[in-house]
């Protein structure tokens, strides 16, 4: 994913301070999880295990209407409750009594239910709103729901969700989903997993999307609007879904050349990282005034102008890679992006192999001899780059030169063996940088903290490329790998974080 939010400075650096706890014991929970990055994001005291969210849509208005059913068990003994989320709430229950709520900050939602919960309790929380989306603006004048000419948009990272269901919004806490809407007649609804049904009923379609594994509320996603769709499996079997906006104009026609080929893509990719863990696959281009994409899960949201050069099947490889490298296995923090965007990127380079358009090892050669010891790309550090730089250049490009000096370190059957069975041994759970280099010590037998320190910790350019004696390292820099242009192609459109 390269699309970006810019929301650091609204985040600003809080402290979590410890609540005070009522004569029962129970106490609030906190009103965020301490991310380092952005210690607002998620909340303590609860863990979700489902969403259910219903709504209604009026393209012509912007106006929408939605009940969110989140299933929840409390980790501690709780007297109130944060959510995340950004538009007005009419009633909030919690197991079908009516609870007292509040709004603070950018939009975090203050829930007190007419009894505590105790540590260990399940709870149904129960959230009615009204509102419309496009008009609020948080973190500084920033919304995730975007118009176009029949509908809307939401997609984004690092927060989306808050502009369309409540949630506990953090990639630390994922859940299933249900997401049910009501459109005019004529309108079609996107989102994660598979459609489960449709019907219709005096004007309006209700469209029913069911994600049945773990997914990140930043992973969910929402399009609605008038589609072109085309369906098909992959050649194992896998249901393929991919929708087009009917006016996409010039961009269409490289936009389907591209994500048409997303079966064939996975199936690809599945010889690399394992099975593909999920129940359906697609992406769907909208009509949107963006170059973004993001790797929505099972259903990859790509900006048009992604494709305005032409087709790319690169960034296609990119965003399926993340199925497996950030979605099924997600990070546990946002300061661990390398386990999602260095090896999304390698997958880039490892379809230049495929393609006999340039080795992985030639493409890390270039990259490395690109940039002079001096260029600040050199000062971001990958394992850690901050969120000013989370989804630098350096992050991706800096972030597969370490996948290509861990495979050159442990050689090609140990490395294949580290690329397959991380995202097998993870499935549908979270991880940090750390977990993955204890993994990757165990199967290959090695101390990999001095090459994994050298290349994600440590700022400025290494002594010597990604290998010993690397053609980067030679004062003549290596050949331009033919596959080049169309990687930097998506990472110059990514670059666009608006």
């Amino acid at each position: 994913m390269r699309k970006r939010l810019t929301v650091a400075a609204a985040f600003g650096l809080s402290l979590l301070l410890a609540a005070p706890v009522s004569a029962s014991g129970s106490h609030p929970g906190a009103d965020g999880l301490g991310d380092p990055y952005y210690p607002t994001l998620g909340n303590g005291g609860y863990r979700v295990s489902h969403y259910d969210v219903r709504l209604k849509y009026q393209p012509a208005t912007d106006e929408l209407e939605g009940t969110t059913t989140i299933l929840a068990t409390a980790t501690e003994d709780l007297s109130r409750f944060n959510l995340d989320f950004a538009l007005k709430v009419t009633e909030v229950r919690v197991d079908g009594r009516l609870a007292a709520f509040a709004t603070s900050g950018d939009q975090e939602l203050e829930v007190t239910p007419a009894r505590p919960l105790a540590k260990g309790s399940s709870a149904t929380v129960v959230v009615r709103y009204r509102d419309v989306p496009s008009t609020v603006q948080k973190y500084g004048g920033y919304t995730a729901w975007r118009r176009t000419p029949d509908g809307a948009v939401v997609a984004g990272e690092p927060v989306s969700a808050g502009w369309w269901f409540p949630s506990n919004d953090h990639p630390s806490d994922k859940a299933t989903f249900d997401v049910s809407v009501l459109v005019p007649d004529g309108t079609q609804v996107i989102s994660n997993g598979v459609l489960a049904g449709t019907g219709s009923r005096a004007g309006w379609t209700r469209y029913d999307w069911r994600e049945n594994k773990p997914q990140a509320t930043y992973l969910a996603t929402l399009a609605i609007g008038k589609f072109d769709v085309t369906r098909g499996t992959t050649a194992s079997g896998v249901p393929v879904y991919n929708a087009y906006s009917k006016d996409l104009g010039e961009n269409a026609a490289a936009a389907r050349a591209s994500v048409e080929r997303t079966g064939e893509l996975v199936d690809w990719l599945s010889g690399y990282f394992g099975a593909y863990p999920f129940s359906s696959v697609g992406g769907y281009v909208p009509n949107v005034r963006t170059g973004g994409g993001l790797e929505t899960q099972t259903r990859v949201c790509y900006g048009p102008g992604l494709f305005a050069r032409g087709s790319n099947t690169s960034v296609v490889v990119h965003e399926l890679a993340h199925q497996w490298y950030g979605d099924s296995v997600s990070l546990s923090r946002w300061s661990d992006i390398w386990l999602n965007e260095g090896f999304a990127q390698y997958a880039q380079f490892l379809w230049s192999e495929h393609e006999n358009e340039g080795t992985a090892q030639e493409l890390a050669d270039y990259v490395y001899a690109s940039y002079p010891a001096d260029d600040p790309f050199w000062s971001v550090r990958p394992g850690d780059p901050g969120e000013e730089n989370q989804l630098a250049d350096a992050v991706y490009e800096r972030g597969a030169l370490a996948v290509q000096a861990l495979r050159n370190a442990v050689g090609d059957e140990t490395f294949f063996r580290i690329l397959k069975g991380w995202p097998t041994e993870r499935r549908y759970g979270n991880a940090t940088i750390p977990e993955f280099r204890a993994y990757a010590e165990r199967v290959s037998g090695r101390d990999l903290g001095e090459l994994l320190n050298t290349w994600l910790f440590t700022p400025g350019k290494p002594a010597v490329g990604p290998v010993p004696n690397a053609a980067g390292a030679a004062a003549v820099p290596p050949a331009e790998p033919k596959s080049w242009k169309e990687i930097r192609a998506a990472d110059a459109v990514h670059a666009d974080r608006r």
